[in-house]
């Protein structure tokens, strides 16, 4: 299976090179943030059945076999040697880095719990900083999901245990 996704995300990278567009100008056109449509092209989305005309309409080059691979449910994973990339390393280390302070605030702000890595949106800006320089900016805009109490009474499954 991992052979095939590589296979597929080869193709993809391909269609991507072949129509000149970046990721920002295929998320334009599709209104999708660039980090999904990034996500997409990597087969670590699913491609919607509402999407896929604009993404094919932002494509021409798609063919009906990788929309058909796409809209199938990702194997989602990654390279573990990735974090050697330096770009990735340095975003691990800077949520390493703030991840305490990070996770206080949300407690503090919203209580126990955490934020979703499934109910999520992210994206990746450029901005020109006060000393005239690129800055990058990363967004995790993810739900709020509380921490919950665990009583035997809301389990589900010990309900129906106890019914037969």
């Amino acid at each position: 299976m991992a052979e095939n996704k590589v296979i597929i995300v080869n193709s993809l990278s391909a269609v991507k090179e072949k129509s000149g567009k970046t990721y920002n100008q295929i998320a334009h056109e599709t209104g999708l943030t660039n980090v999904y449509v990034a996500q997409l092209l990597k087969r670590q989305a699913q491609l919607k059945p509402d999407t896929a005309p604009l993404l094919r309409q932002a494509l021409p080059e798609l063919t009906d076999h990788l929309v058909k691979e796409m809209m199938n449910p990702p194997m989602r994973s990654y390279e573990p040697s990735i974090i050697q990339e330096p770009a990735v390393y340095r975003l691990n280390e800077a949520v390493m880095h703030f991840g305490e302070s990070i996770k206080e605030i949300v407690n503090e702000e919203f209580g126990d719990g955490i934020m979703s890595a499934i109910d999520f949106f992210c994206s990746v800006d450029k901005v020109q900083g006060v000393d005239g320089k690129d800055r990058v900016v990363v967004t995790f805009d993810g739900k709020y999901l509380p921490h919950t109490e665990h009583k035997t009474e809301h389990m589900v499954s010990r309900q129906r245990s106890n019914r037969s």
